[in-house]
C-alpha cells in the first residue's frame, strides 16, 4: 500500500490516533514493535493557531517514528487551513490527517470531529481547502455516519450515483474528489460511540466500489492478529488501524505482523518478555515527560508526569485478566506515583501470572 510516495508495504497495520494515548513516547514504542505508520493524538486547530503549549507539544515528531501522521480537527475552513500549514512547516510529518470521526461530546457536540457528519458539505469544503494549502499527502478519518437511521440518507444537494447508495460510499467518493490520498473508516456511527460491534460490511463496500481508487483503511474492533487477517481477506481493505486494543500491550503489532507474514503467532513473546516491555514503557514515558513539558496537567517535566500518563495503560493490560481478586492491585497501579512503586506492582503481578500458568 502506498500513500503518494510513502510505501507502507503489504498489509500494513497502523496505530490509531488517540487523545492522551498516542504521544511521541508511545508512538516510538509501537513503531519499534512493527506498526507500519503511527498517528499523533488529535490536535485542535484553534488551539494550535493560538500557540497553546500542549498543542504544540503534540505535533513534535522524531525521525525514528516515521512515517508518522499528525491529525488535526476543527469546525471552520480558515482555522483548519492555518493549522494545516503550521503542522506542515513546523512538524514536517509524512501525512496530515483530518479528524472527522471523534465521537466524544466535547468535540462532536461542538460540530468538529464526528460532528462534521451532520454538516457534510462543510466537511468537504474544509478538506478541499486543506488539500490545496499543503504539499504533503492529506488523509481523512471518519465514521459510517451520524446515527444508524441516517446511513442511507444523502444530503438533498448531492446527487448520489444510484438509489440506495450508502452515505459513507457517497461521502468517500466526494472526499476522494477533494484530493485526499487515503481514507480511514471506523465501522460505527457517531451515536454508537464504541458500543456494539463495528460494521465492516460498509467498509468493504466502499473499498470494492469501482470508483474508489485511494487506499481504504479499516478501523474498529481489531483486537487480535486473526481480526486483522479477517479484515484483509474478507473486506479487502488496504490497511487496518488498531486503537484501544493497544492499551497495555504495545507488542500487539509484533504479533499481528508475524501472523500476517508467516501465518504463525510470535513465539518469542514470553510472559517475562512482556513484563519487561511494560517496564520499558514506563521508562520511556518518564524520559519523555522529563525531556518535554508534556506530562499530565500540572506535572510537566517530572517523573510523576510520565507515571500519570502510563499507569492507565498498565491498568488495562490483558496480562492481568484471569488473576483472581486483582481489582485492588489495579487500583494501586492507578494510584502509583513513582517508577519504583510501579515496578514493584508489576513484579507482583508477574509472579501471580506465572503462578496461574503452572
Amino acid at each position: 500500500m502506498q500513500i503518494r510516495n510513502i510505501n507502507l508495504g503489504d498489509k500494513p497495520v497502523l496505530l490509531a490516533p488517540m487523545e492522551d494515548v498516542t504521544d511521541q513516547a508511545f508512538r516510538l514504542l509501537c513503531k519499534e514493535f512493527g506498526a507500519s505508520m503511527v498517528y499523533s493524538e488529535f490536535v485542535s486547530a484553534d488551539a494550535l493557531i493560538r500557540n497553546v503549549n500542549r498543542s504544540l507539544e503534540k505535533i513534535r515528531v522524531d525521525d525514528c517514528e516515521r512515517p508518522v501522521a499528525i491529525q488535526i480537527y476543527g469546525r471552520d475552513v480558515a482555522s483548519m487551513v492555518e493549522a494545516a500549514k503550521m503542522v506542515e512547516n513546523e512538524a514536517k510529518p509524512d501525512v496530515l490527517d483530518i479528524n472527522f470521526g471523534c465521537p466524544v461530546k466535547k468535540v462532536a457536540g461542538k460540530g468538529a470531529g464526528a460532528g462534521m457528519l451532520r454538516t457534510p458539505q462543510l466537511m468537504l469544503d474544509i478538506t478541499r481547502e486543506v488539500v490545496k494549502a499543503v504539499h504533503i499527502p492529506v488523509t481523512v478519518k471518519t465514521r459510517l455516519g451520524w446515527d444508524v437511521p441516517s446511513l442511507y440518507e444523502i444530503p438533498e444537494e448531492w446527487k448520489p450515483i444510484d438509489k440506495g447508495t450508502p452515505f459513507i460510499l457517497e461521502l468517500a467518493m466526494r472526499l476522494q474528489d477533494c484530493g485526499i490520498e487515503a481514507l480511514t473508516i471506523h465501522g460505527r456511527t457517531r451515536s454508537q460511540m464504541y458500543q456494539g460491534e463495528a460494521d465492516w460490511t460498509l467498509i468493504g463496500e466502499v473499498k470494492s466500489h469501482p470508483r474508489i481508487h485511494i487506499p481504504i483503511i479499516g478501523n474498529g474492533d481489531i483486537c487480535t492478529a486473526e481480526d486483522a487477517e479477517t479484515a484483509f481477506n474478507r473486506y479487502g481493505v488496504d490497511a487496518v488501524m488498531i486503537g484501544r486494543a493497544t492499551f497495555g500491550q504495545p507488542w500487539l503489532f509484533k504479533d499481528v505482523r508475524s501472523y500476517l507474514d508467516t501465518g504463525k503467532h510470535d513465539s518469542t513473546m514470553t510472559t517475562d518478555w512482556k513484563f519487561a516491555v511494560l517496564k520499558q514503557q514506563v521508562r520511556t514515558s518518564i524520559a519523555y515527560s522529563l525531556a518535554e513539558d508534556c506530562g499530565a496537567k500540572g506535572h510537566g517535566r517530572s517523573e510523576l508526569g510520565g507515571i500519570i500518563h502510563v499507569r492507565r495503560h498498565l491498568a488495562n493490560c490483558p496480562l492481568f485478566k484471569g488473576i483472581p481478586d486483582f481489582r485492588q492491585t489495579r487500583i494501586r497501579i492507578l494510584q502509583a506515583t513513582t517508577q519504583d512503586e510501579l515496578f514493584a506492582l508489576l513484579d507482583e503481578a508477574r509472579e501471580r501470572v506465572v503462578a496461574i500458568s503452572r
